[in-house]
């Protein structure tokens, strides 16, 4: 899933691949990963979007498509639920101040991180 973000999930052939009926697979995922394989694979995407829409180069549209969301409105919604900030916004502002991080160190500090049981924060 890491690798293949992009792509659809499918969670009988995850499951079919690991040896395991749909259900299990799932249940298996949640307790080792803390959260659902499609949560999983949103959070992926959202933290790839957060790269590319840093960048600045590609509109939030286009980061939308590139990660593998097929509705806008879901990747925003999403995407605000997790970093705090809608993606235009988070698009908007200067982030000079990671520019001399190298990519594999930016990602574990900018991983969005899902918080169990928190209201969605705020949307301004």
């Amino acid at each position: 899933m890491d690798r293949d973000y992009a792509r659809p999930l499918d969670v009988a052939e995850l499951a079919r691949v690991a040896l395991m009926s749909p259900g299990h697979f799932s249940r298996s995922f949640r307790a080792a990963y803390g959260e659902t394989p499609y949560s999983y694979l949103m959070t992926r995407r959202i933290e790839r979007a957060k790269a590319l829409l840093r960048r600045g180069d590609l509109s939030v549209t286009e980061v939308c498509f590139a990660v593998g969301c097929s509705s806008l409105g879901s990747f925003s919604s999403r995407f605000t639920e997790l970093v705090g900030e809608s993606p235009s916004a988070y698009r908007a502002r200067t982030h000079d101040d990671g520019a001399a991080v190298p990519a594999c160190l930016a990602k574990i500090h900018t991983r969005p991180v899902r918080k169990r049981g928190a209201p969605p924060p705020p949307v301004a």
